[in-house]
């Protein structure tokens, strides 16, 4: 994933900047970047490896020594950005939120226009962020370049340029990703998350539409390409990344998750003694269940933070299977002889679930019934790096079905998302087993959207039945 902030003022921009960056730290964990202008010293970047320490320490020392009253920056899970970017549209930076699949197609295309070269690489492979740089430089203007681009890409792209007058601003073509714009007396910001300006003095002026591209100065917001009609925003925004105290399309992700607890309650028929959540995300589901089915809400373990503060680090799968496992510390009397439901916001590998409910049962546990608050997932993501995987069968479903089935078409797994069908039944028995659970059920699709409370047509539903909208 990852998430970016843009502030223009009249004044230093660098201790907004710097915060409004910082709080979209739970979105990534690799890099983090930020790059100011300043009309007497010109542009000043800087980019820090965050694998190991959070982006606000290892920028500290960048904060004292920049100046400049625009600025751009992100925290990102995968290439090294913001980017500056010298062309025949002037010199500007810039950063994103967002994935390219068809990356071969587009890189022979501006070859084919003049391109001569790409300078950043990432594992190996070209930055994307360059490879949308490289798209909008093939038109006459940023704004119609950004537009292009959107146009272009096969995935998912929200664009922040920043040039020596001001920010243009991009929500993806289709809306998947949020972007939300800030305004106080001397300044104005563009926000992935909109709580990340809230103490700084900001107040929510709108969201941007599907494919909207605006020019933000410090008194303006001005729309360079209008809105499109279509949207398919992220679900799993709701469901998993976002922060609890984050609203998007209005709808705040924490009162979503209590919602999505409540709709699990009502379909399911076990007492345990507890429900409990899995931290951070499945908390909030857990409340609304318990709440709903008047069951003790408790936490049976505790999340130790002090010293591991990041969610996702290190890289590497196993890595970060044994560190969320170490990360849980048991509280050995909530469990004991006890019947536990357990909510976690989502089962992808399995890996990490399967352990936690092992060392529930080591520490005495009765049952463990485990419900997880989104559909089982089928499809590892195309649009926003979720679950990135070399294979959907990496995906615990996703095997199962393959295990099942052999050769798998279309129509099959079409069946297998269907909660009504003897497929999807038989599925979840089977990971269930594999798993050891003592019960598992998951959350329905409809009533995860209807959670969500927006059109369902506006809803990326593609990891759990392969439609985009």
């Amino acid at each position: 994933m990852g998430g970016f902030f843009g502030v223009t003022s009249r004044e230093s921009c660098v201790f907004d900047l710097f915060f409004g960056i910082d709080y979209h730290s739970h979105l990534g964990t690799r890099r983090g970047g930020m790059v100011v202008y300043d009309k007497d010293k010109g542009f000043d970047r800087a980019i820090h490896n965050i694998e190991n320490s959070p982006f606000r320490t290892k920028f500290e020392s960048d904060v004292n020594s920049m100046e400049g009253n625009i600025g751009i920056g992100c925290i990102s899970d995968y290439e090294p950005q913001p980017l500056l970017i010298r062309s025949h549209l002037g010199n500007y930076a810039i950063t994103t939120v967002g994935k390219i699949n068809n990356s071969d197609e587009l890189v022979k295309e501006v070859f084919g226009n003049g391109h001569t070269h790409f300078m950043e690489m990432s594992g190996g492979e070209i930055n994307q962020t360059e490879l949308t740089a490289a798209l909008i430089n093939q038109k006459d203007s940023i704004a119609e370049g950004m537009k292009y681009a959107g146009e272009k890409i096969d995935g998912s792209m929200s664009i922040l340029i920043m040039t020596k007058e001001g920010i243009y601003a991009m929500r993806d073509r289709v809306g998947r990703t949020p972007v939300i714009i800030g305004k106080k007396d001397s300044a104005t910001c563009a926000s992935f998350e909109d709580f990340a300006f809230m103490h700084l003095g900001y107040v929510t002026e709108r969201e941007l539409g599907p494919g909207e591209v605006v020019f933000l100065t410090p008194d303006s917001v001005t729309t360079v390409v209008e809105p499109g009609n279509e949207m398919s925003m992220c679900t799993f925004l709701w469901v998993y990344y976002g922060y609890p105290t984050a609203t998007y399309e209005g709808i705040n992700v924490e009162e979503m998750r209590y919602r999505c607890g409540e709709y699990m309650a009502e379909r399911d028929n076990v007492k345990p003694d507890f429900v409990a959540g899995v931290p951070d995300s499945g908390v909030p589901h857990a409340i609304g269940y318990a709440n709903k089915a008047g069951i003790p809400f408790s936490r049976p373990f505790i999340k130790y933070t002090p010293t591991w503060p990041r969610s996702f680090m290190p890289q590497t799968q196993e890595k970060r299977d044994l560190i969320a496992k170490m990360k849980l510390i048991p509280v050995e009397n909530l469990i004991k002889d006890k019947s536990l439901l357990l909510i976690d916001d989502s089962i992808v590998r399995g890996t990490q679930l399967r352990e936690t409910t092992e060392f529930l049962f080591e520490s005495g546990a009765k049952e463990v019934h485990i419900r997880p608050a989104c559909p089982p997932l089928i499809y590892g993501c195309k649009y926003l790096n979720f679950s990135r995987s070399r294979s959907d069968l990496d995906l615990i479903a996703r095997k199962v079905i393959e295990e099942r089935e052999g050769e798998v078409t279309e129509e099959i797994l079409k069946d297998y998302a269907d909660p009504e069908s003897e497929n999807y039944s038989e599925m979840v028995d089977c990971i269930c087993k594999k798993m050891k659970f003592t019960s598992l059920a998951f959350n329905r699709l409809d009533d995860m959207m209807k959670a969500v409370g927006i059109e369902p047509c506006k809803l990326c539903t593609y990891c759990w039945n392969g439609k985009e909208r």
